[in-house]
């Protein structure tokens, strides 16, 4: 016996809308193919359900409905089929796309909440034990901006001659320098060979801090204070890790050697 659908079973069928059936039915996109003579409901049947659930996927497509209305007239199934088969290929690779861009977003949400968790993690100082670590200071990029930190390791591959680039490679991160008063934008090497603009971070222990742009410079004052009278260190130099916040937004951790 053949099953019959209503208006809104076929809708709910295809997840759609009754007003959209009625739509596709008023331009002849899909037809129901039952009508009761007395009431003048009409029905869909399990083929018009194949049909609209077609309409549906070729939507996706971006194909505008007029164009599709034109595919589902075709009267040779070897054009049918071709076109399917074309859009299914456009649909693999659009699923590709997708794939990769939640990638990306997966990426960078586990990003966001390992920053987040070592922020949570850290309230006022504490201390850290650090490799020792091996930094390339720019010649002229003084503090972090939008446009600097936008492509932030090129301009240290642009500050080594092109002989040696292949030998040099850097981590994800941006960060201060300062000695004797004078600061350097930097990034830490992870391949490198001697050129002009090294500097050696000594390993050992750090006193460390998180603060934000506004209240930076009273913060590494107060570290400062702190790793003189509570550890008797005379630190010479100050490092300011550039921490992502947000979108196009930024924090610091503040490191101070204070000892081997």
């Amino acid at each position: 016996m053949k099953k019959f659908f209503s208006v809104g079973e076929a809708a709910k069928a295809v997840n759609t809308t009754s007003e959209t059936l009625r739509h596709y039915d008023r331009i002849g996109l899909v037809k129901p193919s039952k009508k009761d003579e007395w009431t003048n409901y009409r029905y869909y049947t399990e083929q018009d359900i194949v049909r609209l659930n077609t309409v549906r996927a070729l939507q996706l497509m971006d194909l505008p409905l007029q164009e599709i209305k034109k595919v589902l007239e075709f009267d040779e199934l070897e054009k049918i089929v071709d076109f399917l088969t074309q859009a299914e290929k456009k649909a693999d690779e659009k699923i590709a796309i997708l794939q990769n861009s939640k990638s990306k977003i997966q990426s960078a949400k586990a990003d966001y909440e390992r920053k987040l968790q070592a922020k949570q993690n850290f309230k006022g100082f504490f201390l850290k034990d650090l490799p020792k670590r091996v930094i390339l200071l720019s010649d002229t990029l003084e503090v972090p901006t939008l446009d600097n930190l936008w492509n932030y390791l090129s301009h240290f591959y642009d500050k080594v001659t092109p002989t040696l680039r292949e030998q040099f490679s850097f981590e994800d991160l941006a960060g201060i320098y300062t000695e004797r008063g004078i600061s350097r934008l930097f990034a830490v090497c992870i391949h490198y060979t001697d050129i002009d603009g090294l500097k050696i971070l000594p390993k050992g222990k750090y006193l460390c801090a998180n603060c934000t742009e506004e209240n930076r410079k009273n913060t590494l004052d107060r570290l400062i204070y702190t790793a003189k009278t509570e550890y008797s260190a005379e630190p010479f130099f100050m490092v300011q890790i550039v921490v992502v916040s947000g979108i196009l937004q930024w924090d610091y951790e503040l490191q101070v050697f204070i000892g081997g």
